[in-house]
């Protein structure tokens, strides 16, 4: 129920006002035993119909004991629960049933109920306003969360295909240059072609099923590919699956960049996962930085990431080459 402490507010004034207008009597410790049950019934209710039977009963008993005719306000909680627990159409029908009993009291030239029946009316028209909006609010974060969910996969899969494509056309170009004047390394370049033509099915089917439970290690990015080589400090394992997978795509996205627009034929990727943390270096023997690093080049999706953890990455030219860094602090 929204506004959770409106109900309380409203018993604490009902209770002081009865209370207030008579004797401290057997009566009166009824009336406040009542009110006090109402309270607990508010804090105990978790949207089942068994609690909306009793909240009405209690209220029916309360209000004779009530000198001060304040109890009618507790009936704005009746919409409210009625709403939240048996739904619209019942509001609906509660809404009518209020609205017919008004009209009847009207017709009958009685005015004694009307004050508790224009309680119930506020009250319901207050339960229905909540209502729309707190489906509106539902609407816009599921919807907000449903793009940022679109952009995450995005990234997946950009950084996993786009690797591994770029690793499959490098084999290919490989095993035609080699393949009259060495067959055996034109045969291994098919094989490590094959290799990443699966690893990047498998991916895929991970992306597609959001399944991220155990990210790949960054030692993964050395095997069947003989220009890599990765060092590792601290326990890869110990830092959250986050942290892991934004690295690991980072120096995969890093790796393919050097082949593809640098031409790099030695790479280095060293990670440091000390501390809770993690930081990452990824360097090469390359040609450099294209003239426009930001069109094609994944720097955005790969700086997006690693910011949505509060970490930083820096893209630079070396000598030879480029040199990524990457820095994700330990979670607070």
């Amino acid at each position: 129920m929204p506004v959770r402490w409106v109900p309380f507010v409203l018993c604490g004034a009902v209770l002081a006002a009865g209370l207030t207008a008579r004797p401290l009597d057997l009566s009166a410790l009824g009336f406040a035993a009542g009110v006090l049950a109402l309270a607990g019934v508010e804090a105990l209710d978790r949207g089942r119909r068994a609690w909306l039977v009793v909240r009405v009963a209690l209220l029916a008993l309360v209000a004779p004991f009530d000198p001060s005719g304040l109890t009618g306000a507790l009936f704005i909680t009746v919409p409210f629960a009625a709403y939240f627990t048996m739904g619209r159409r019942t509001a609906v029908v509660l809404g009518a049933a209020g609205a017919g009993l008004l009209a009847l009291f009207f017709a009958a030239g009685g005015a004694g109920g009307v004050g508790d029946l224009v309680m119930y009316a506020v009250g319901l028209v207050l339960a229905l306003t909540a209502a729309a909006f707190a489906v509106g609010r539902m609407d816009a974060v599921a919807e907000l969360a449903a793009a940022r969910e679109r952009n995450r996969l995005a990234r997946e899969i950009h950084d996993s295909l786009g690797h591994h494509l770029t690793a499959i056309a490098v084999q290919l170009e490989k095993a035609e240059a080699f393949r009259d004047r060495d067959q055996q390394a034109a045969a291994r370049a098919v094989t490590d072609a094959r290799w990443s033509a699966k690893q990047a099915l498998a991916e895929v089917r991970d992306s597609v099923r959001t399944l991220r439970d155990a990210p790949p290690s960054v030692r993964d990015l050395a095997r069947h590919a003989p220009d890599v080589t990765v060092s590792v400090l601290g326990d890869e394992a110990a830092v959250p699956a986050p942290v892991r997978l934004a690295v690991y795509r980072a120096a995969q996205e890093a790796l393919t960049n050097a082949r593809r627009h640098g031409n790099a034929r030695a790479m280095a990727v060293a990670a440091d996962f000390r501390g809770g943390g993690a930081t990452l270096t990824v360097t090469d023997d390359g040609t450099g930085l294209p003239e426009s690093p930001g069109a094609g080049f994944g720097l955005q999706g790969m700086r997006e990431r690693v910011e949505q953890l509060g970490g930083t990455l820096t893209l630079a030219p070396a000598e030879p080459g480029v040199r990524l860094t990457v820095t994700i602090p330990a979670p607070a």
